[in-house]
This record gives structure tokens, C-alpha cells and sequence, in this order.
């Protein structure tokens, strides 16, 4: 009897050893595939940092490109500017109507050519880095009526009336008002350029307690609901016939919108095709800021 246990406990043990055995190799085959695996994670990762040092690289190059060209680009255009100055004051004797009328369109033609090469410029100072937001507190009744001053002479549609409503609950803010400016300046001149008659008008109010929505409306020519994805990105113009006959990089409104997230804000757009748009910048009352200047300003 003592002899049927001792062959049984062999047995047990016996398979007791094999499933250890066998357990180990699990293990160490599992082990395997882990360290393997870990290997190509590794590679996968150093395969990544490789990758995102070349597209810095590349982002880098060309902002750098485009703050060179930016630049080289404004001297012949400031020289295009103050000849077309020169010749609209008479200094070098009269001018025909037709002449004049050139003379108004190379004028007017270059103003344009500045105000992308401005957007370039900015555009590449945003992807660098090199933009700083200056806050301070300012007003918006004077930054409407900087605006209005600065449209004056350029509005000379007679079909298109040029509107700045009396700011609602708008208290002071604190922020970079240049900035801010930059951005409606970019909506009123896009608003005035595809609106061909009727209206354009600016507006602010509060739009909680710590936000202020500043929006731009037109009678013009708007934009359909599937292009909307695309209108706050970089070199984006929608396709229509008025689009095709008018000049511009499509910068504007992508520049607005980094220029709006530098503020701690955002853009948006309501539109309909024919049916006008309006154009909307929402903004903190108080730009987030870390600068014990601005803390103490802001107290």
C-alpha cells in the first residue's frame, strides 16, 4: 500500500515539475517578446523624435524664409508708394484723368502687395515664436474710433457705408489693443472688400463675465456653410467670381486667428452664400499673464 502512494507522489510530482517547467518557458518566451517589444518602442520613438526634429527644421526655415522675403519685398514696395504719392501731389506737373486714374490704381495695387507682405511677415513671427503679447488697458471707444480714422480714406465706395456701433456693457480691457486692432482691421478690410453694396458694421459687447465678443458684419457677397472649415486656414480663399477678380494671399483671417489665441481667444463666422457674413472675435476682458508688471497693472 505504502508502495501505490510512493509511485502516486512520484507522479504528482513528476507533472508538478513539468508544469513548472513549462510555466518557465512561458515566462521566458513572454519575456522575450516584452524585451523585443521594448525595442520597438524604442525604435519607434527615436524614429519619432527624428521626425519632429525635422519638421522644426523645416517650420523653422521657412519662417525664416518668409520674415526674408517679407522684408526684402519693402523696400520696392515703399518705393512704388512715395513715387505714387509724389505723382497724385502734382510735385512733377499735372496729371491727365486718366493718368490719375493709374497713377490711383498703382497706389491702391501696392497698398495691397504691403498689406500681404505684412501678413507674411507676422504670419512667420507667430510660427517662431517671436510675437510677445503687450497688455494694457485701453478703451475700445478709442480703438473704434482709430479704426474709424484709418478706413476713412480708403472707403471709397459710395454703395458701401462703413458702421461703428457705440460698444455695449464693454468694460475696460486689459489687453494687447494692437493686436486686437490688427485682427478687425483684417475683418473690415476683408467686409469692405467682398461687399459690393450696403453695410458694414463693427460691434462689442459682453458676452459673459469674463469675455467680450467683438464682431464685423457685411451685406456682401457670403460664404456657403461647406467652406467654413476652411476660411481660418493658411492661404485658404473661397471660390466665386468676385474672389477671382481681387488680389490676397488668404492670410488674413489665419493670421486673425493666431493673433485671437495669443489673446486667450478665438474667431468664428456665421454666413450664408448671398447673404452677407459676420465675422467674430471673442476675447478675455484680462489677457492671462504671468509678468509681475502686468499683475500689479492689473490690480
Amino acid at each position: 500500500m505504502m508502495e501505490i502512494d510512493r509511485n502516486a507522489g512520484s507522479a504528482q510530482g513528476a507533472e508538478l515539475a513539468q508544469a513548472l517547467a513549462a510555466a518557465e518557458a512561458q515566462v521566458e518566451a513572454l519575456q522575450s517578446e516584452l524585451e523585443e517589444t521594448n525595442r520597438g518602442v524604442l525604435a519607434l520613438y527615436a524614429e519619432l523624435d527624428s521626425q519632429a526634429e525635422h519638421l522644426r527644421q523645416a517650420t523653422e526655415l521657412k519662417s525664416r524664409f518668409l520674415a526674408y522675403m517679407s522684408h526684402e519685398f519693402r523696400t520696392p514696395i515703399g518705393a512704388i508708394q512715395s513715387i505714387s504719392r509724389i505723382l497724385l501731389d502734382r510735385m512733377d506737373g499735372p496729371l491727365t484723368d486718366e493718368q490719375e486714374k493709374q497713377v490711383r490704381f498703382i497706389q491702391s495695387t501696392s497698398a495691397e502687395f504691403a498689406d500681404m507682405v505684412n501678413d507674411l511677415l507676422d504670419l512667420a513671427k507667430v510660427e517662431a515664436g517671436r510675437i510677445d503679447v503687450s497688455p494694457d488697458w485701453f478703451e475700445m471707444v478709442d480703438v473704434f474710433s482709430a479704426l474709424r480714422g484709418m478706413f476713412k480714406p480708403v472707403s471709397i465706395n459710395p454703395d458701401v457705408t462703413l458702421i461703428f456701433e457705440e460698444p455695449v456693457n464693454v468694460p475696460k480691457l486689459f489687453s494687447d489693443d494692437r493686436k486686437l486692432a490688427q485682427i478687425l482691421r483684417n475683418f473690415i478690410s476683408n467686409a469692405l472688400k467682398f461687399t459690393l453694396r450696403g453695410e458694414v458694421r463693427v460691434s462689442a459687447r459682453r458676452h459673459s463675465e469674463d469675455f467680450v465678443q467683438f464682431a464685423v458684419s457685411d451685406t456682401g457677397i457670403g460664404i456657403a456653410p461647406e467652406f467654413h472649415h476652411a476660411i481660418f486656414q493658411d492661404y485658404s480663399q473661397i471660390d466665386s467670381p468676385i474672389q477671382k477678380r481681387l488680389r490676397g494671399t488668404g492670410l488674413g483671417l489665419s493670421l486673425s486667428k493666431r493673433l485671437a489665441e495669443l489673446l486667450g481667444g478665438t474667431v468664428s463666422v456665421e454666413s450664408e452664400s448671398q447673404k452677407g457674413s459676420t465675422f467674430y472675435v471673442t476675447i478675455p476682458i484680462s489677457v492671462a499673464t504671468s509678468t509681475p508688471e502686468a499683475t500689479h497693472r492689473s490690480s
